[in-house]
């Protein structure tokens, strides 16, 4: 890589909600590999989630906006908000590049449990083309590179393995505690917590009035 080349790393995600192992990761891979930034880009719809599951996509944004607040390091991206959904990550790729030329050089951070599903993804083998792929540790997850190589040939010289540690915190958890009246301190931000109670996302919806 040039000294002129910008390395801009990128989480996609729902963010339904935000959490701590969401920032952990983009931190990590951010000091790890020299990142000029992360851009957090919250899906309009998943293409592999159910589209009732998600709070409605304002209250996604502001709560990633909440969660990012405090590090000049990372940025919202509404890129994948500004066109229709679903949200592929090839699409989503493309358009970061074209914004961000052709000095920049685009690092996908994902977890080792969406690298197992990477072959299910809209065209896998252009998203590898167009990014190097940053993966973080999942619990009971492993990356296996190996596998993906005979389907995927180059993903192992476009993947980097991040040492990070092991979180366990899940959006449908979170999601869960909320609807079931459990704590969710300690696992996702205390302003994101403090969203999520004062719009009383994710309660049953008899309690939502």
């Amino acid at each position: 890589m040039s000294e002129e080349q910008r390395r801009i790393g990128v989480l996609g995600g729902t963010f339904d909600p935000i959490h701590y192992g969401h920032l952990i990761i983009a931190e990590d891979a951010r000091a790890t590999l020299g990142l000029e930034r992360v851009l957090f880009v919250p899906a309009r719809r998943s293409p592999l989630k159910q589209p009732h599951s998600s709070a409605p996509a304002h209250h996604r944004v502001r709560m990633v906006e909440l969660a990012i607040a405090s590090n000049p390091h990372f940025e919202l991206s509404r890129v994948d908000l500004e066109r229709p959904a679903p949200s592929y990550t090839v699409d989503t790729l493309r358009l970061l590049q074209e914004a961000w030329g052709p000095r920049a050089d685009l690092y996908f951070i994902i977890g080792a449990d969406s690298l197992a599903d990477l072959l299910r993804w809209h065209q896998p083998e252009e998203i590898i083309r167009l990014c190097h792929l940053v993966v973080a540790p999942r619990p009971g997850h492993r990356a296996d590179l190996e596998a993906l190589e005979t389907h995927l040939p180059g993903i192992t010289a476009r993947t980097i393995l991040l040492h990070s540690p092991e979180v366990g915190i899940a959006a449908v958890d979170l999601r869960r505690r909320v609807r079931e009246g459990q704590s969710i301190t300690y696992q996702t931000p205390p302003e994101v917590e403090a969203y999520i109670r004062e719009h009383r996302l994710y309660l049953p919806r008899r309690l939502r009035a």
